[in-house]
């Protein structure tokens, strides 16, 4: 099972903990045949694959590669590389082997990891811009990480590890989860779902009128949890005292529900665009200043919904009256996973 050295004490804490979840199993590893370092296109070492049981039968995929599975390098002695394991756990079909595509996902996100330096957490969450598995029709277009209940975090001679679960969601459940709170979103999916195990065919759980009142009683409560958004189009002018702000009709919705959620709660949101940031701050006072290509807009409370009102996602220039600001709105192309234009918006 993968390449042994001199010191691969790391690696077989891995092997350790899953054997001793499946005893009387033997699990299948997808290696990697050109290592990474040796200028391989796999960052992984591999993944390993298990038949598991609990909660209900699915495919267990656990990563090796993204902790320090041989010497310690990292100068950090408290964390094993990036300080995480992947695991996905798929419901199983009629298929007798596993089908393959987590694996290729996990190297993806490896590539993602290794050439930015950003490492996954617990409560974070991916827009896969496309299904997460390619050539499907599923609607599960996203993923959110979160401790996998089962195995949780271990102490390994690198450091500590902890084992992520990823979670397939919905466009609409992971802009549901932005505005309110990952763990506690999927606390509830579970619910639903035995241990958040992902489904292709399953339909999103917005249109559960149980769930959505759980989760807007949740948000109503609790505001969210997310400080930040992450837009494909954005640009920012400042004249004459007032602030102008243009992006795509594809941001408007979930910028007004992070609207309702951070700033309706007291907390300031930030929108990140390719060259650009507004913050949206809680104030007393309605106010806008700009430096660089860095905006910050005041809002008093009372505000946040007058914005919400006047905003919509449909192509025009929108002038608001509650704080100095103006929208350009432009239209967004839908794309599908090729890149190709199938719809627009706005």
């Amino acid at each position: 099972m993968g390449e042994e050295t001199a010191d691969s004490s790391g690696f077989d804490a891995i092997c350790d903990v899953m054997e001793k979840h499946f005893p009387d199993q033997e699990g299948l590893f997808y290696g990697t045949v050109v290592p990474y370092s040796l200028g391989g296109e796999d960052p992984l070492d591999g993944v390993e694959i298990w038949d598991a049981a609990d909660g209900a039968p699915h495919w267990l995929y656990v990563s090796y590669g993204f902790s320090e599975l041989y010497e310690k390098e990292c100068e950090d002695p408290d964390i094993s590389g990036y300080g995480f394991e992947l695991t996905f756990r798929l419901k199983k079909g009629s298929e007798d082997s596993p089908p393959i595509w987590p694996v290729n996902l996990m190297q993806n996100l490896a590539r993602y990891v290794f050439s930015s330096g950003n490492a996954f957490a617990d409560g974070h969450h991916m827009d896969c811009n496309g299904p997460i598995a390619l050539e499907t029709d599923t609607a599960l277009t996203a993923l959110a990480f979160r401790t996998d209940p089962v195995f949780g975090e271990m102490d390994t001679p690198n450091g500590q590890v902890t084992f992520l679960q990823m979670v397939g969601i919905t466009a609409d459940e992971m802009e549901a989860l932005m505005c309110w709170n990952c763990d506690s979103f999927l606390r509830e999916m579970d619910r639903a779902f035995l241990l958040c195990i992902t489904d292709l065919d399953r339909p999103s759980m917005m249109g559960d009128p149980s769930f959505r009142s759980i989760w807007e009683e949740g948000v109503e409560k609790d505001g969210s949890s997310t400080s930040g958004l992450y837009v494909e189009t954005m640009s920012l002018k400042m004249e004459n005292g007032r602030g102008t702000i243009i992006t795509g009709a594809g941001n408007i919705n979930i910028l007004c529900s992070m609207l309702r959620a951070r700033v309706g709660k007291g907390r300031s949101l930030t929108v990140y665009g390719p060259e650009s940031t507004v913050s949206f701050i809680p104030d007393d006072e309605a106010v806008v200043a700009m430096e660089g290509d860095m905006m910050a807009v005041g809002m008093p409370s009372d505000s946040v919904e007058e914005v919400c009102r006047t905003l919509s996602p449909k192509a025009g220039s929108y002038i608001l009256g509650c704080v100095p600001i103006d929208f350009v709105i432009q239209p967004t192309e839908i794309l599908d996973s090729k890149g190709n234009v199938i719809s627009t918006m706005g």
